[in-house]
């Protein structure tokens, strides 16, 4: 199993030099890669091309880029040049995001999310095979008809045509398109208690996509588990730090009626917990939602406690089908904690203290 870092995005917190400091300290530790995310604040690939022009190993992968965000073009450019200049080390990971987030800050209707998900990946990969793009639609139709334009091929020339392509999904129709359309999974909230069912979607998608091998479908496959890691020896204390960010993505991230992570929680057992906590983030009251977060739920999605109890808890990710951790490191830590948290996490786990050459 990989060890990575989830820097999300700053703002809450955490400013862009502290997640380059982070990265950079990740790129030394020998960590396999980092990955950005945005919601309507930073974006992604600016974060990862300035990590890029700052680190010489470590891999760059967006956690997400937004698709309603941009073109499928566009994207195919953007993950051709980081790809490019960072020596191919870029990992395109994208997302459909919610409904608040595409209809409210981006103006796209969001409909048929499966669909143009598909869609948006036929395009991007097409675009960075340097193919003449064409596409039928419905969701992109390229070139538009019964107009002036016409079909294009990327004129950059990139050094990989084959960009590793990354899925964000929770519910089981989108995991079972993951494991069909994508190179890997972007799991959050992912507990190794409740991975089998899931792991068996995907694998259910692979086969119909032709990929694996009959024995093992999900071979060859990257499962990427983003996971908060919290070093503090008392477990109820350390979940303090983590339910907040828990009560915003199972409360707030969504309407009443389409909130992807509340219905994740409540698959996971937490049903009325879930109901409570949505109910009172709606309702403006952040702070008795995040302490309405069982502890349960945050220890099995996040690693929590001592050195020794997190060294003992790492391996249950692995055991699970995990094949990269992402530890995430943000949520108000200090440049200077997140950083000895990632020394911690980089000798537990057996990496490099460093790389060289």
């Amino acid at each position: 199993m990989r060890i990575g870092v989830n820097l999300g995005y700053w703002g809450r917190g955490t400013t862009g030099a502290d997640q380059v400091a982070v990265a950079r300290a990740a790129d030394q530790l020998g960590y396999d890669s980092v990955w950005v995310a945005e919601a309507y604040g930073s974006d992604s690939p600016s974060m990862l091309a300035w990590i890029g022009a700052l680190t010489d190993h470590v891999g760059l992968g967006s956690a997400v880029m937004q698709i309603p965000g941009r073109t499928p073009a566009m994207t195919a450019m953007t993950a051709a040049t980081i790809d490019t200049m960072s020596g191919g080390r870029f990992r395109l990971g994208l997302g459909v995001s919610g409904p608040q987030v595409s209809e409210g800050w981006h103006g796209v209707p969001f409909r048929s999310p499966l669909g143009r998900t598909r869609d948006y990946v036929e395009i991007v990969r097409a675009a960075l095979r340097r193919d003449t793009v064409t596409h039928e639609g419905p969701h992109y139709p390229l070139p538009l008809p019964d107009g002036p334009g016409k079909a294009l091929k990327l004129s950059a020339r990139p050094v990989r045509p084959d960009v590793p392509v990354y899925l964000a999904a929770v519910g089981p129709k989108n995991l079972e398109l993951t494991g069909e359309i994508a190179d890997g999974w972007l799991a959050i909230f992912f507990s190794p208690e409740h991975a089998q069912d899931l792991l068996a979607t995907l694998a259910k998608g692979r086969r119909t996509g032709g990929h694996g091998t009959a024995e093992d479908p999900l071979s060859g496959f990257d499962v990427v588990a983003t996971t908060p890691v919290v070093l503090v020896d008392d477990v109820e204390e350390a979940a303090n730090h983590v339910r907040d960010y828990c009560a915003l993505y199972i409360g707030g991230m969504g309407s009443r009626d389409q909130n992807f992570y509340n219905q994740l929680a409540c698959r996971m057992g937490f049903e009325d917990a879930a109901a409570r906590i949505q109910d009172l983030y709606l309702a403006g009251r952040h702070r008795e939602a995040a302490a309405a977060v069982p502890l349960e739920f945050v220890d099995e999605t996040a690693l929590l406690g001592s050195p020794a109890r997190v060294a003992k808890r790492i391996g249950r990710y692995e055991e699970a089908g995990v094949t990269t951790l992402a530890v995430a490191v943000g949520g108000g830590m200090s440049r200077e904690q997140a950083v000895a948290t990632l020394n911690v996490v980089a000798e537990v786990a057996g990496l490099p203290s460093g790389r060289s050459g």
